[in-house]
């Protein structure tokens, strides 16, 4: 699956001003309630619902029952949209992190961010290599790193201690998108892709080439085992180490 926007891509400038609503307002009198949010609000319900192609300044216009030219008196185009959308689909609605607890901190983390991605798939077809840090970013790094500095480690290493985390969810977020979208496209559900491999790959394991496999547990691939949450542990295992060794 490769990326299909960039994060940044517009008026860098413009894009920071709207973000943090510093620059000009709209002119050539504005739709009577229409606002900005709303226009990002109407952008993201297409990409939820319809993929993030769907959305186009002509698309967004439709939604909200207004001609597309009246827009751009909003924002220049879709460059600049997508880091709104981007910044408001991060921004915290409400403080689901725990009060104390680097750790459980950042597992709630985890699982939230998890939660996002399954709400808003469209996210991981966006490069944010470079993020543009609206409001919603700042704060919710804010809330964070606050939880986490009691884990004594240098600035550097906390920024790094997240970064993992959220490599880690958006590598598990990816994997479930691609079952999904495989599912979709072929018809076949993932049990029925693994049975029609079945015959072939126990004639395999009978061969003897592959002991190691053909000695498997029958329950190792069971698809019910919590690979997320185990895998989550494990990383927050290795930060306890390092934290217990600062």
């Amino acid at each position: 699956m490769s990326s299909t926007e960039t994060s940044g891509s517009g008026d860098l400038t413009r894009t920071l001003e709207l973000l943090w609503d510093s620059g000009p307002r709209p002119s050539r009198g504005p739709k009577p309630g229409l606002t900005l949010d709303l226009i990002v609000e109407a952008a993201i319900r297409i990409a939820d619902t319809e993929g993030l192609e769907a959305v186009t300044m002509r698309r967004v216009s439709t939604e909200l029952g207004t001609g597309t030219m009246t827009l751009y008196r909003y924002l220049p185009g879709k460059g600049e949209l997508l880091d709104l959308m981007l910044d408001r689909v991060n921004q915290p609605e409400n403080d689901e992190l725990p009060e104390s607890g680097w750790r459980a901190t950042l597992e709630a983390l985890a699982y939230s961010t998890l939660e996002m991605y399954r709400r808003h798939p469209w996210l991981l077809h966006v490069n944010q290599s470079r993020p543009v840090m609206g409001p919603g970013a700042v704060e919710g790094i804010e809330r964070i790193l606050s939880r986490i500095k009691p884990m004594g480690l240098p600035d550097r290493q906390l920024m790094s201690a997240v970064l993992l985390i959220d490599s880690y969810v958006t590598g598990a977020a990816r994997t479930q998108l691609y079952a999904q979208e495989a599912e979709r496209r072929t018809g076949m559900t993932d049990i029925e892709f693994w049975e029609a491999q079945a015959p072939v790959l126990e004639k395999a394991m009978a061969s003897g080439k592959y002991p190691v496999l053909a000695e498997m547990s029958e329950d190792t691939f069971d698809p019910n085992f919590d690979h997320f949450g185990w895998g989550l542990r494990r990383l927050l295992d290795g930060l306890e180490t390092v934290v217990g060794d600062d």
